[in-house]
């Protein structure tokens, strides 16, 4: 047998001097219009995160301000004396009740609404977009002025109550009521957000599936589980994720209405944090801090674990 003379592919010829001059020359270029944002970055994100995860494991208050660099290491102190207070693990109960229960809530009713203005909701159906993004936009003050109004005992709410011969409680002066109302609210503010994400992902669902399904003989029912909630997905998992980050976070609800009270029935993880960096105690409130990033970090993980996307 003979053997068949294979050519070996051709070598590309190393770059002249003047091209390796040019490339020098851009990537100096690129560099230079980066260089604003990385100096911003460094500054104003990069050098407090690291700066406040130092300073976590020192005894910093307000009296080292003067002498920042003469405080004390005391390691994990400040984590290991946060698991022992007792307001922080009621911060962390009540942060975890507020997004176990909202995060679903939330999504359910967004989905709900947007499955109506895509399927059942003919005539003005912008009116109704517009109606449930409201909330999003408007301002927080405001929202709460509005429902600290309804839920004052003798506000409307009650008053609805009353002619129906119940009578309401003082809904945010109540240990069994006040973070349940602010979930109320927190989940009818983030309602229009996902509306808009649904409503998008649902216009994206290949409409030929769902005939050929109802050939098959599929129900509605079958149709929704078997092929919109697969196709929405992605967007099913985005929306879970920027949900649950923001409802871990939650700050404004029960600083605008309660103040966390009554007896730290409202307080959250993030409230707590900012009390402890008002009352000059930074180095404990930084470990607080960082306590409750692990839990965002830790949430993410579990939704794209569950939510993620699956080979079939």
């Amino acid at each position: 047998m003979t053997a068949v003379a294979t050519s070996a592919p051709p070598r590309s010829a190393p770059p002249s001097p003047a091209m390796r001059r040019r490339a020098r020359r851009m990537t100096l270029t690129a560099w230079l219009f980066a260089l604003p944002f990385v100096v911003l970055f460094l500054v104003f994100m990069a050098g407090p995160i690291v700066g406040s995860l130092v300073m976590s494991f020192t005894d910093m208050t307000t009296r080292d301000l003067q002498t920042p660099f003469q405080v004390n290491i005391v390691g994990i102190d400040n984590y290991v004396r946060l698991f022992q207070d007792p307001r922080f693990l009621r911060s962390l109960l009540n942060t975890f009740t507020f997004v176990v229960v909202a995060v679903p809530l939330t999504m359910a009713l967004a989905l709900a609404v947007a499955l109506a203005l895509d399927k059942g909701i003919r005539r003005f159906r912008t009116v109704y977009r517009v109606g449930f993004y409201t909330p999003v936009v408007t301002s927080i003050v405001a929202i709460a002025i509005v429902w600290r109004f309804i839920l004052q005992p003798d506000g409307l709410l009650n008053g609805f109550l009353a002619l129906l011969g119940i009578q309401g409680p003082d809904w945010l002066q109540s240990t069994t009521w006040a973070l349940p109302s602010l979930i109320a609210m927190a989940v009818w503010r983030n309602i229009g957000t996902l509306m808009v994400i649904f409503l998008a992902a649902l216009q994206g669902v290949p409409r030929e599936h769902h005939e050929a399904a109802m050939v098959d003989g599929a129900n509605a029912w079958q149709r929704f589980w078997n092929i919109t909630i697969p196709a929405m997905r992605p967007a099913i998992l985005f929306s879970a994720v920027i949900t649950g980050i923001g409802f871990l976070q939650f700050f404004e609800e029960p600083f605008v209405m309660t103040r966390g009270g009554p007896l730290d029935s409202t307080l959250s993880a993030a409230m707590y944090t900012f009390q402890q960096f008002g009352f000059g105690n930074y180095a404990y409130a930084s470990a607080a801090s960082y306590v409750l990033f692990l839990a965002i970090v830790v949430l993410a993980l579990i939704q794209f674990r569950l939510l993620g996307r699956k080979e079939d």
